[in-house]
């Protein structure tokens, strides 16, 4: 017993003394500097891509490439050192020409294939390399409105697909037939949410400064609220969400002013092990952001050691054809 106790201790000790100081995160910030950006966790930028607005979404590729949004309707792929190897335009391609159209979400499958959630046309598009629409998943959306239709949106692991659909508070389960096979009502302007590896929902509130977890019987088993558990650190519009491997959440927190944390990651028994603020850089609109840590960490640093600084780091936009 006595060396069972041990172990646990010596359990405990390595997961609270985890070492953060090689994590990255690339965040998008698009409410008055609209950029984005690598960072580390000494503060420094390491790259950065100015873009025009909207930025709602973003990803790290397993290729090393950046999957980010231009504006409100232009989804690109760029290399590290800028070069743009895929572009997708919501507000021309696949029937959209002449409608109002926004892009909120969008995420690349391991096929190759592309999911864009477009506001306005409501339906979740999936298209391949060159454009071409493979399929699409139609959406229910009560109170129509081109910018509130969608947030994020992400798929399960059975396959379906979680949007939020801000203007009408709901997060909703869609299946391949465009049918609701879930749906929970949050009350306020959703923003974001994804399945847990217990089966259960995970829900950012956006407005209602909270994140929730709900059960398939949509009871809400799990909460935080308002202010970080012991803290006194606001929790504002929150946004983006990722369940670590360790069960560790990590939550993003926008809008909720200096002083609180634009991102941090909290255990499943609600104690902070990590935050990030950096209203430097970032402003008070860092709307989405993920963590990059192991081996995609040093991937991406490794790559940026070959890039000279004023590639990987200036103000200048994108180019397209």
């Amino acid at each position: 017993m006595k060396k069972v106790l041990i172990l646990i201790s010596l359990l405990l000790f390595s997961v609270q003394a985890e070492d953060f100081s090689k994590r990255l995160t690339l965040l998008c910030e698009s409410y008055g500097k609209n950029h984005v950006a690598i960072r580390n966790e000494a503060g420094e930028i390491l790259w950065k891509q100015k873009v025009r607005t909207g930025q709602h979404d973003v990803h790290m590729l397993a290729n090393g490439n950046i999957l980010l949004q231009d504006d409100w309707r232009r989804i690109v792929e760029i290399t590290l050192d800028k070069k743009v190897v895929w572009s997708y335009d919501a507000g021309n391609m696949n029937g959209n020409k002449g409608k109002g159209v926004e892009v909120h979400a969008f995420v690349r499958l391991d096929d190759g294939i592309t999911m864009i959630a477009e506001s306005g046309p409501k339906r979740l598009v999936f298209v391949d390399k060159e454009n071409k629409q493979i399929k699409k998943i139609d959406l229910k959306v009560d109170k129509p409105d081109v910018h509130r239709d969608t947030r994020l949106v992400r798929q399960l692991a059975n396959g379906n697909w979680l949007a939020c659909h801000e203007n009408d508070h709901f997060v909703r389960e869609y299946n391949a037939k465009s049918e609701v096979v879930w749906e929970y009502d949050t009350g306020n302007k959703v923003y974001g949410a994804i399945g847990l590896k217990n089966g259960n929902y995970l829900i950012a509130t956006g407005g209602g400064n909270s994140v929730i977890e709900v059960n398939k019987g949509k009871e809400i088993v799990w909460e935080i609220s308002k202010k970080i558990p012991g803290t006194d650190k606001n929790m504002k519009w929150m946004t983006t969400l990722v369940e670590r491997d360790n069960g560790n959440l990590i939550i993003g927190n926008c809008h909720a002013g200096q002083g609180s944390p634009q991102m941090f990651e909290i255990t499943r028994d609600k104690k902070l092990v990590w935050e990030m603020e950096d209203f430097k850089n970032f402003g008070n609109g860092l709307a989405a952001g993920l963590v990059l840590d192991g081996a995609q960490a040093q991937q991406t640093l490794n790559k940026l050691k070959s890039i000279p600084a004023e590639t990987r780091v200036n103000d200048k936009l994108l180019e397209f054809k």
